[in-house]
């Protein structure tokens, strides 16, 4: 099972989020990605806010081993082509370490903001389909020609190519069961989704059902987990993050609960071995739910106790 980051962007300065992925590389993380919006999701529209592709450039110039990568950029805020020419840079830079993890967008306020069309659900997530299949066909062709009803290319040239073959790791987000995990079936290397094991298990068993409609092997998909963490010595204190969860994501009792990795070392270790055992390969800790430097703590002391019981164990 790999571990690795989930870094918001929201009230980070570059010099803060250089020194905490440079701290994660040294304490052993596996994976470390930004967040892509470019405002706080609140009325007031305050707060600091670094654009998330230019940070992850210069990061992934100054961590030379984890894998980094985007959780999630929103489809609906550049061309797909666009997405195409920057990941294949970054993942020169990168040395082919490069997750690219997109979804269909989400902030409806960021796109009020600056005049960016939000369009429907549904017109979100078949632009998303359209655009995974004109990244996949730029990064691997030598010419690519698409004839989408959102997106075209006309004997479009894409180097230099990525270095990783026969292109970046392509992760979709989204745990919508009848049409994002059918997107997912089709295009993606890797799927995420907030949860833990109880979503994880039955979102993993319909996105199983769509690949197999596809005549796709289920196991060729990497899978995970956006869990949020707390070393807690009491029920009180998981309630409490759970409530925070709830609050701040918009997600229903069960399913925030589900999302806490909270407790005692051995408990967290017990949570991880039915994610495991749901097919997940990977888990990512979110920043977003506690202070940074609290949070940091709880990092280093889970990377040290609770770890190493699932290094070089997969599904």
């Amino acid at each position: 099972m790999r571990f690795g980051l989930f870094t918001s962007m929201g009230g980070q300065t570059w010099e803060r989020v250089l020194d905490f992925w440079q701290h994660s590389e040294r304490t052993g993380w596996d994976i470390a990605c930004v967040t892509d919006h470019f405002m706080p999701n609140s009325p007031t529209k305050e707060g600091d806010m670094p654009e998330g592709w230019s940070m992850l450039a210069a990061l992934a110039a100054s961590v030379p081993r984890m894998r980094v990568g985007t959780i999630v950029l929103g489809n609906t805020y550049r061309h797909p082509a666009v997405v195409a020419k920057m990941a294949a840079q970054v993942d020169i830079i990168s040395n082919g370490r490069l997750l690219l993890g997109i979804g269909a967008g989400w902030q409806e306020n960021e796109h009020d903001a600056y005049g960016i069309p939000f369009y429907t659900m549904g017109e979100r997530l078949r632009r998303l389909d359209e655009a995974c299949a004109v990244m996949r066909s730029l990064w691997s062709e030598d010419r690519s020609d698409f004839d989408g009803q959102y997106y075209q290319l006309r004997d479009a040239p894409l180097q230099p190519k990525p270095i990783q073959k026969p292109y970046p790791e392509l992760m979709i987000g989204g745990g919508g069961e009848k049409v994002t995990l059918r997107i997912v079936a089709r295009h993606a290397d890797h799927w995420n989704v907030w949860g833990g094991p109880n979503v994880l298990a039955h979102k993993g068993a319909i996105l199983n059902q769509h690949c197999e409609a596809l005549g796709r092997d289920p196991t060729s998909l990497h899978r995970s987990a956006n869990m949020a963490l707390k070393f807690a010595d009491s029920a009180a204190e998981v309630d409490e993050l759970a409530a925070t969860i709830a609050s701040r994501m918009g997600k229903h009792a069960a399913n925030a609960a589900d999302t806490c990795l909270a407790g005692s070392a051995q408990q967290m270790i017990d949570k991880l071995e039915a994610l495991l055992a749901a097919g997940v390969t990977t888990l990512f800790i979110p920043t977003l739910f506690r202070p940074f430097e609290e949070l940091r703590d709880d990092l280093d002391r889970f990377i040290e106790e609770v770890a190493p019981a699932f290094k070089d164990r997969l599904p």
